[in-house]
């Protein structure tokens, strides 16, 4: 009875070892790769550089908004909202608004210190009584005031592919991303986001399976 137990578990373990690896591949988090694998896709569609190169780092606006979005999803922040008195989060976890305040802090823009000091000049059109600086920026309604008002206003027509660049910032009604470099085979963008405990990818093919696109940005042009 023993040696047939033995037969069976022999038997089985390499199905168990494959369903686990599965499990593991389809479950992990995505880790985005900072060298970006073009594809045919991808690379027919004109790249846009920004004009403007806030930090002075050599990189344009652009640039360092996808990037930084990306080195930021590399973390492998968990998804907890939670109010941290410095402002940005620096304990692994985080929310959407911080993969958009990280994407534009790599750029050369403190959305704290921008969306703060946009608040304390024109309060009612954020509708805010008491304004928060730890917090405020990490809200998707008042990003979506601020990029309103200081940002380049862009399409939101999804068949524009062309005009939906990787560093651009899409908003939804209760949700914020980074557009991706990657597009899918109609040549629609990924968008690089963080929306849920129980999101596993980071950077995913979102655009055309939601109905609440309300805007889309770019930080200059």
């Amino acid at each position: 009875m023993k040696f047939r137990w033995k037969k069976i578990l022999a038997a089985l373990l390499p199905i168990l070892v494959l369903l686990v690896a599965a499990a593991v591949f389809c479950f992990r988090p995505q880790h985005t790769r900072s060298d970006r694998l073009k594809d045919k896709c991808s690379t027919q569609y004109q790249i846009f550089h920004s004009s403007v190169d806030r930090d002075q780092d050599g990189i344009d606006d652009e640039s360092d908004m996808l990037q930084g979005a990306l080195e930021y999803i590399n973390t492998r922040p968990k998804y907890k909202s939670q109010y941290y008195s410095g402002g940005y989060p620096n304990d692994g976890y985080g929310v959407c608004t911080d993969v958009a305040a990280n994407a534009c802090l790599a750029a050369g823009y403190d959305l704290m210190a921008l969306v703060s000091a946009d608040i304390a000049e024109d309060p009612k059109a954020y509708g805010i009584d008491e304004p928060d600086p730890n917090i405020d920026f990490r809200r998707v309604k008042n990003l979506r005031v601020y990029f309103k008002r200081h940002a380049v206003e862009l399409t939101t027509d999804l068949t524009d592919c062309e005009a939906w660049q990787g560093g651009d910032i899409v908003i939804f009604t209760s949700h914020i991303g980074i557009v991706s470099d990657r597009r899918n085979a109609h040549g629609v963008p990924y968008v690089i986001h963080h929306s849920s405990p129980r999101q596993f990818r980071y950077e995913q093919d979102i655009l055309e399976k939601r109905d609440d696109l309300v805007g889309h940005y770019r930080i200059s042009e």
